[in-house]
């Protein structure tokens, strides 16, 4: 029958990758991430990708480990939350962004809140991270 194979194979791939199943140690956790990574590289339209980043997504938003990232995320206008976590993604600095926004007391004046991002370095930004300009609009 139909439904035992599903449940074998879905209880199969919980065994391979935990975090399908609700773990929430840090190991399976990363290998989800690293997975995930390598199947949008080399397996772009495997459904696999979309089960894996929901419960990452799950990670990230529960574990206590990003609470305080998270909570700063909330606070911050979209786009600058979303510079930051380009930031934290590539390991880039402030002094990186000087084609897309300008020099790095401007980029730090933008992270701090003083001053918005403009639609040109939205435009910029976007162009670099190939991501919708709507991205960065709060």
């Amino acid at each position: 029958m139909i439904f035992s194979d599903a449940i074998e194979a879905a209880d199969s791939l919980v065994r391979i990758l935990p975090l399908l199943g609700g773990s929430t140690c840090r190991k399976d956790y990363e290998e989800a991430v690293r997975l995930v990574e390598y199947l949008v590289e080399h397996q772009p339209d495997s459904p696999l990708i979309e089960m894996l980043t929901a419960k990452i997504d799950a990670y990230e938003n529960n574990a206590p480990e990003f609470a305080e990232f998270n909570a700063r995320i909330d606070t911050e206008p979209h786009g600058v939350s979303l510079l930051r976590i380009l930031m934290d993604q590539y390991g880039l600095n402030q002094t990186d962004f000087a084609k897309e926004i300008g020099q790095r007391s401007l980029v730090s004046r933008i992270l701090k809140g003083e001053r918005k991002l403009t639609l040109e370095h939205m435009r910029n930004l976007a162009k670099r991270f190939n991501i919708p300009v709507s991205r960065f609009v709060d």
